[in-house]
């Protein structure tokens, strides 16, 4: 059950000429692939793309019927692997994954891809991930495309754009036989707009025809002395065809005066910050209009000299506005001016930072210094004077706004196998533990600090490889289900039964690909009319040697959680311990049970909802339930008790009633103020009236109570 469906917005897909379509990013994309006549498209879900894969899902009725064959894959190699079929055929291929990540998880195929070359069109749709709004390590697709050879778009970040570069970059493919990476940033996958449509087309050449023909040609396997050839081919026929390609077509965009002395060249994702800046600097208007010539690459390698000579002419001095870092199409500028003996000055880096994400201040900042230093008679009489400050003074926050890093959800199943963990290391010992990438990897926060490393997707207990060659004490290493089918089941339970290790591996099963956004994988519970769910973890480790297994079906059970930890931490077995705790994540629950439960109240049926909260007269607050739990629904409270000084454990409307809170309380033998209260919505007429009774006995009481109760008054 994916995060978001796009059941309705996918009819859009079937618009046609004449028409306009309106939507986001993702969705444009798609039509795009479409109105392309792509062949075949596949891919893995990550962000910031995981959506496409979400309406890629959803379109899969109009991609059939089209002809064009759609596959999940199981990992971004087994995606890139896909588009061999673009090898020896005329059929234009796209696959789609998270970048650089993916990509490094791709690279074999990646590599043997553009060594071989394409015939037909091969797309690599990548979601690149760079700056505040990541989560993953701070690196760039640009070095891979550069070390492959393989060509790299950076369109500007509307549709229309993003739409004609799907166009261009499949052409361009078939124009120089290599494959191109197209680079979307998250803005890009979630910008909204409109572009005029244009009919689907089927692909002219199906995977259905090159089965009946198959077709062969060793100059195209990766095999010496074709691989040598190869390489040749790169540089003396692919590049030189794509150049021109480029160049003829206007793949690349410049905007502004043609005479001017200054110019910016920038990255084709960079355009929308750029403008805002200038605008801001009274230099561009709300339409796009620039009084600074811009030489926008929307192709960001391979680089074009002589259009990029063009441009510099009557100009002394270029910025260019490349994020992140190295600075590679900075170097690759100054190399060719330094060439070519030219005395134009190039900034770059030293007007703005090398690393980290060029929002919207940081671009103002940069801009403004180097039209102060190259062309200050450009700006307004304001901004001209030495000193001149156009920032409004802001508060420091740093030091009042806690940190607010990414947890757990409430109810989370992940949450009470942590709890379990630090329970037992409050009893045996810290342990030396991996993580792995998914929600899970939230342990290493407080209040669990469980972890310290994660090495790659599905790698967790690979990670751990080291230590697990038996000692005092055992390593733990953790592996979500996402990434046990992704890459762990070979790399890391293979890796340990094959070396017989001796370490406990904790697979966290929440029956989804949770984290990019609950999409299913092969041990979903859940039927999937198009794919095969229903195979358990369990089955497949045993499959590949494990012996000590134990299967958890309910997280929340923490005593259990923690009974099964001790045996895996001082049996004797010689070999990997698998533990697999399985519970569904609570946001796809929720997002499946709320709708149905709210359609039953609002008919009339009784429904009942659990709900837990703690007795505030019990309650010691020693909050040692919220440095076990960590739910956000579990918080402190004041009381207007003149005699406790100390606010109290409080459990507020965000709890979903999963229980873990009571459990780890019961678990750590803490206290017994938790409690349970069912909410029953439409209750029968023998509940009503019961209800009623017992209101009046606890008024009754309550009444009594106070009556007897000494009052002091101050005098």
């Amino acid at each position: 059950m994916a995060e978001r469906s796009f059941a309705k917005e996918v009819r859009k897909l079937k618009l046609g000429e004449g028409e306009t379509f309106t939507g986001e990013g993702i969705l444009a994309l798609t039509k795009a692939l479409l109105e392309a006549g792509v062949g075949y498209v596949g891919g893995y879900q990550g962000a910031p793309i995981s959506h496409l894969m979400d309406v890629l899902a959803d379109a899969e009725e109009i991609l059939t019927d089209l002809g064009v064959r759609y596959e999940a894959n199981a990992s971004e190699a087994a995606a890139a692997a896909m588009l061999a079929a673009s090898v020896h055929y005329p059929i234009r291929g796209a696959v789609t994954f998270k970048g650089p990540v993916g990509v490094n998880v791709a690279s074999d195929a990646l590599a043997n891809l553009s060594s071989s070359g394409v015939t037909g069109g091969a797309l690599v749709i990548i979601g690149e991930d760079y700056g505040e709004g990541s989560s993953i390590m701070q690196e760039r697709s640009h070095a891979f495309a550069m070390k492959s050879q393989m060509w790299l778009l950076d369109p500007r970040p509307n549709l229309p754009s993003i739409v004609k570069s799907v166009h261009q970059g499949f052409e361009l493919s078939e124009a120089s036989n290599t494959p191109v990476m197209l680079m979307v940033r998250i803005r890009s996958c979630h910008v909204t707009g409109s572009f005029a449509a244009k009919d689907n087309q089927r692909p002219p050449f199906t995977v259905r025809d090159a089965l009946a023909n198959p077709r062969s040609d060793y100059a195209r396997v990766v095999l010496p002395p074709m691989s040598y050839l190869q390489e040749h081919d790169k540089i003396n026929n692919r590049w030189p065809a794509a150049l021109k390609f480029i160049r003829e077509h206007n793949l690349n965009e410049i905007f502004g005066p043609k005479d001017a002395p200054i110019g910016i060249v920038l990255q084709g994702g960079m355009y929308n910050g750029v403008i805002r800046a200038l605008q801001r600097l009274g230099l561009a208007d709300i339409h796009g209009d620039t009084e600074i010539p811009l030489y926008v690459l929307n192709v960001t390698y391979p680089l074009v000299p002589d259009e990029f000579f063009e441009f510099c002419e009557g100009k002394s001095s270029i910025l260019v506005v490349e994020e992140g870092q190295p600075e590679f199409i900075e170097q690759s500028l100054g190399l060719a001016l330094y060439k070519a003996g030219s005395s134009i000055a190039l900034h770059g880096k030293d007007m703005l930072p090398m690393a980290g994400e060029y929002t919207g201040q940081v671009m103002l900042d940069g801009l403004e210094a180097f039209i102060k230093k190259a062309a200050p008679e450009l700006l307004p009489a304001r901004l001209r004077a030495p000193n001149s400050d156009h920032k409004p003074a802001l508060p420091d926050l740093s030091k009042t706004v806690p940190m607010r890093p990414p947890g757990f959800c409430t109810g989370c199943p992940e949450r009470p196998i942590f709890a379990a963990i630090k329970l037992t290391e409050m009893e045996r010992g810290k342990h030396q533990i991996a993580g792995d990438i998914g929600c899970h990897l939230f342990a290493t926060l407080p209040p669990f600090e469980i972890g310290g490393s994660t090495m790659g997707y599905g790698l967790g207990p690979a990670s751990n490889a080291a230590f697990d060659g038996g000692g005092d004490k055992r390593s733990i290493s953790i592996l979500g289900d996402g990434g046990f089918w992704h890459n762990g089941l070979s790399s890391s339970i293979g890796n340990a039964v094959y070396n017989k290790s001796d370490g406990v591996i904790v697979i966290v099963d929440n029956f989804y690909s949770a984290a990019t956004g609950g999409q299913d994988i092969l041990s979903s519970r859940a039927d999937n009319p198009s794919k095969a769910t229903g195979h358990p973890i369990a089955d497949a480790v045993r499959g590949v040697g494990v012996k000590w297994v134990r299967q958890l079906d309910r997280t929340y059970d923490v005593p259990k959680m923690r009974e099964i930890l001790d045996e895996a931490l001082t049996t004797d077995h010689v070999g990997p311990k698998v533990i697999i705790a399985s519970s569904e994540c609570m946001l796809n629950k929720q997002r499946r049970e709320k709708p149905l439960a709210n359609k039953a109240i609002k008919e009339g049926r009784r429904v009942e909802k659990p709900r837990f909260g703690v007795d505030e007269d019990i309650c010691t607050g020693d909050h040692a339930c919220i440095r076990l739990s960590g739910c956000p629904s579990l918080s402190l409270k004041k009381l207007d008790d003149p005699l406790r000084d100390d606010p109290v454990a409080s459990i507020d409307q965000s709890c979903v009633g999963c229980g873990n809170c009571g459990e780890v309380a019961d678990a750590a033998v803490l206290c017994p103020s938790f409690y349970r209260a069912d909410v029953v919505h439409n209750p029968g007429w023998a509940e009503q009236k019961f209800g009623a009774f017992r209101t009046r006995i606890i008024t009754w009481l309550q009444n009594r109570r106070s009556r007897d109760r000494l009052e002091f008054v101050r005098t």
